[in-house]
């Protein structure tokens, strides 16, 4: 049983498992199981130059970002369990939990973070009904979003990124998946407001 169980290894779902593995010192997260399926065959990332973004050298490209920040998140928290190649396909509610199926196995997770491509070929059993078109972006390009209140579609169930209505910006992805990550701090504090931070101050 995940407690977090992260859908996409993008730039919004990888941020996201940053934060939360950057909190494993706190004591109300040091029990947690997080998960990421980090699967990201066709991402648009992949043909990306980030010439744009906070913090990322002029003339790095989205593909070379990609694989360097899952390193990233293997070498800082590496319990954080990455599961690659696996694509989720059906993420259903089952009492108190979900049950996500990839292609490959079934997981159970406490709270499930969406965090892949707003592409209209989505088709993800059980979320399908929360589909709408994306209202920040242009017909044309037939993209779509879910439904969700500050990222949130239902409860424990939440979406990150573009297909959580953000416009298609590195930046505002990664920022999209790590408001998630401080709300679910939140919740495991038991809703006293939470963030992670390190710090080279000396006490």
């Amino acid at each position: 049983m995940f407690d977090v169980l992260i859908i996409g290894g993008g730039v919004a779902g990888v941020s996201c498992a940053l934060v939360l593995g950057s909190g494993h010192k706190k004591s109300f997260v040091q029990d947690k199981k997080i998960g990421i399926l980090t699967h990201q065959k066709g991402g648009n990332l992949q043909d990306a130059l980030l010439n744009n973004v906070y913090g990322i050298p002029y003339g790095k490209s989205g593909s070379e970002v990609m694989l360097e920040s899952l390193e990233h998140l293997r070498k800082a928290y590496p319990h954080i369990e990455q599961i690659p190649s696996e694509k989720a396909n059906k993420v259903i509610k089952d009492n108190n939990h979900f049950q996500v199926y990839t292609n490959q196995n079934i997981y159970e997770a406490k709270i499930v973070v969406i965090a892949v491509g707003a592409s209209n070929t989505f088709n993800v059993e059980g979320l399908t009904d929360y589909v709408i078109p994306h209202q920040k972006t242009v017909p044309e390009k037939n993209r779509i979003q879910l439904i969700n209140e500050d990222h949130k579609v239902s409860e424990n169930l939440y979406v990150a990124g573009v297909l959580a209505g953000h416009r298609s910006q590195v930046a505002i992805a990664s920022g999209s998946g790590a408001a998630i990550a401080t709300d679910i701090l939140t919740l495991w504090n038991n809703r006293t407001h939470s963030h992670s931070h390190d710090s080279i101050k000396k006490s």
